[in-house]
C-alpha cells in the first residue's frame, strides 16, 4: 500500500471517530442514523469504523443531522477540531448572534467560571 493509501485509511478512521463522537453527543443510535441515510445499520458501522467510504452527499446530510460543519468532521476545520464536540457546537451559534449578545455571553460565561471556582473553594 502507498502512503497516499495509509494517508487516506487514517483519515477515514478520523473521519469515522468523529462521526461516532457527534452521534454519540447527540444520543443517537446506530440505527436511527442509518434510517435516516437510509442505508443498513452495518453501512453506518463501516463508516464509523473507517473502513467503508462516505459519499459526499451522505457527509452533508451527516452534518447537518450533527449540527456540525462537514469541515469539522473532516479536520480541516483545525480551529474547532480539537474541541469537544459540545464546545465546537456553540462556538458555531455564538458566530451568528449580534456583537451585543457576544458580549453578553462572555459575560455570562464569566459569571459561570467565577461561580465555578467559588464552589470549589
Amino acid at each position: 500500500m502507498t502512503n497516499t493509501g495509509k494517508s487516506d485509511d487514517a483519515a477515514r478512521r478520523r473521519l469515522g471517530e468523529r462521526l461516532r463522537d457527534a452521534r454519540k453527543y447527540l444520543g443517537l443510535k446506530q440505527e436511527e442514523v442509518a434510517a435516516y441515510l437510509k442505508l443498513p445499520r452495518t453501512a453506518l458501522t463501516d463508516i464509523e469504523n473507517g473502513t467503508r467510504r462516505v459519499e459526499a452527499i451522505e457527509l452533508t446530510r451527516l452534518a447537518r443531522l450533527y449540527r456540525q460543519s462537514v469541515a469539522y468532521l473532516t479536520g480541516e476545520d483545525e480551529a474547532s477540531a480539537g474541541l469537544p464536540a459540545d464546545v465546537a457546537h456553540l462556538a458555531r451559534q455564538v458566530a451568528s448572534l449580534s456583537e451585543e449578545d457576544r458580549e453578553e455571553l462572555g459575560k455570562f460565561a464569566e459569571y459561570l467560571r467565577s461561580r465555578s471556582k467559588a464552589g470549589k473553594a
